[in-house]
This record gives C-alpha cells, sequence and structure tokens, in this order.
C-alpha cells in the first residue's frame, strides 16, 4: 500500500473540506478513551495550539493520523490512530516510518510520553524501535543513521 506522509496544520484544516472530513472520521473510529476531548474539541484545540497531525495518505484520502506537538527539539506523538477499515494493512507503522524521516529531515528528536500509550501501541514503538526511557516516562526513537545507511 503506497501510504505517503500528509502534515495538517490549521491553514490545511481550514482549506481543505476533504482533509476535515476524513481526520474527524479517523478519530471517531478511536476507542473513546483514547481521546481527552470529545473528536471535535480535540482536533480544534490541538491545531489552535499551534501544533499538528501527521497523517498517512493513500488514494487522496487520509487513513490514520498521529497528533504531533512541536517543541525546539522534539515531536512529540499521541493519539494514534487509523480508520476501522484499513486496520491490520501497516498503515501505522508505515505513517510512524514517515514521521521518522520527516523528523530526522528536520533534525528533530521523535517521543512519546508512555502513560498516554495503551499496550498495543507501547508494543508498535517497541517493535519500530523506540525505547523506554530509563525512568519509564516516555518512549524515544534514536534518529541518528546506522551504520552503513549514511
Amino acid at each position: 500500500m503506497p501510504v505517503t506522509l500528509q502534515q495538517v496544520d490549521q491553514d490545511a484544516w481550514e482549506a481543505d473540506a476533504q482533509i476535515r472530513l476524513d481526520l474527524v472520521r479517523i478519530f471517531t473510529d478511536a476507542p473513546p478513551e483514547r481521546l481527552p476531548l470529545p473528536v471535535d474539541d480535540f482536533i480544534r484545540e490541538h491545531l489552535a495550539g499551534g501544533h499538528l497531525f501527521s497523517c498517512a495518505r493513500f488514494n487522496d484520502r487520509l487513513l490514520g493520523a498521529v497528533a504531533v506537538k512541536l517543541d525546539q527539539n522534539a515531536w512529540w506523538l499521541s493519539n494514534l490512530c487509523v480508520r476501522k477499515t484499513t486496520r491490520r494493512r501497516g498503515v501505522g507503522s508505515r505513517l510512524l516510518a514517515l514521521v521518522s524521516e520527516a523528523a530526522y529531515a528536520e533534525g528533530r528528536r521523535l517521543y512519546a510520553a508512555s502513560s498516554q500509550l495503551p499496550v498495543a501501541d507501547q508494543l508498535l514503538l517497541s517493535r519500530l524501535g523506540y525505547r523506554l526511557t530509563q525512568d519509564g516516562d516516555y518512549f524515544e526513537l534514536n534518529l541518528l543513521p546506522q551504520r552503513g545507511h549514511q
């Protein structure tokens, strides 16, 4: 499945009705305990805070999204969700791989607070190379190039 990365910020949200529809559908499919607020409020507050959603795009539709909070040196990931109809097909893994490539290109670190992650997400992050910090507060992905891949 050729999934590409689409960054959705406030401007993209306001400019594109299909993005609004797809993003709402993605998070509507999330189990209720995954979101701190109702879907519309969650999306609007996240974007109004100057943050973005990194989304998996396939055939001009968004299939999955992860909330990204930006700071000077890192991207903090939370609230990963994939549409029910496309789960178990690698969309979430592909999305996180694309996010890591984009973060690496910008010289940013990637983190995910462990307290906000269901066990299934913790396992996915571990499988993708994220490691729990010594104090267990968050997962971190080492984005340094591997030998032979520079």
